[in-house]
């Protein structure tokens, strides 16, 4: 039996909202910028019609919509609009997702990288060997061998999954820097002021044992 132009007509619209489906299903799932080559794997519809796909995609996302498609280079990512960027960054750094805990070790990396790891242990307890393994594990920090400990930077995930820009483009007024910057720096000087503590406990011993020594040689 032939197709007719009409049946055929049908068959390709059929075709390519099936196709269009797949994209946006993997744009949303991953959460994240997906290059041209990771939008292959995942659909495998070939690069060419793969173009045209995203484009009717960020066509469709318009703005009666809240979700936009963003580009970077030769990736995509399905997004909440900026005007929604708080009610997502409210659930984002909520307390089910990370334990309070949680949030204020991330904040001092955030602040401090690259940072040791055993800075940031000395910072915030032992506890931050557990935190600092599932952000590594969870992608939003790098972790790099050096010498008996790790240094430690954020990931490119990190800035995604925060919806900030990477460490060079930062803004002063994304509500969500400034937290990060805030509670790092909060964290950062409790350990500073702690530090200059136990200086002087230590210079008070020390001049202790000078006077004990001095007052030994008078006898």
């Amino acid at each position: 039996m032939e197709l007719t132009s009409k049946s055929q007509n049908e068959v390709d619209n059929a075709e390519e909202i099936k196709n269009l489906k797949k994209v946006e299903a993997a744009l949303f799932i991953a959460g994240r910028f997906l290059s041209l080559q990771e939008l292959v794997s995942l659909t495998d519809i070939n690069p060419i019609l793969l173009r045209e796909l995203i484009e009717k995609l960020i066509e469709k996302y318009d703005d009666k919509n809240a979700v936009e498609i963003l580009q970077q280079k030769d990736k995509w990512k399905m997004d909440v609009k900026q005007e929604y960027k708080d009610m997502v960054n409210k659930l984002a750094t909520g307390s089910a997702e990370f334990s309070k805990a949680e949030q204020e070790t991330l904040a001092v990396i955030a602040y401090k990288q690259p940072v040791k790891q055993s800075v940031i242990v000395k910072i915030r307890g032992n506890k931050a060997y557990e935190h600092i393994t599932h952000f590594i594990e969870i992608g939003l920090v790098r972790g790099k061998k050096l010498g008996h400990t790790k240094e430690l930077s954020l990931s490119e995930n990190f800035y995604d999954y925060f919806n900030l820009r990477n460490s060079k483009e930062i803004s002063d007024d994304s509500r969500n820097s400034n937290e990060f910057r805030d509670i790092g720096k909060r964290e950062a000087d409790k350990e500073e002021k702690e530090e200059i503590v136990e200086n002087k406990i230590e210079e008070k011993n020390e001049i202790k044992e000078e006077q004990k020594k001095d007052n030994n040689k008078l006898r």
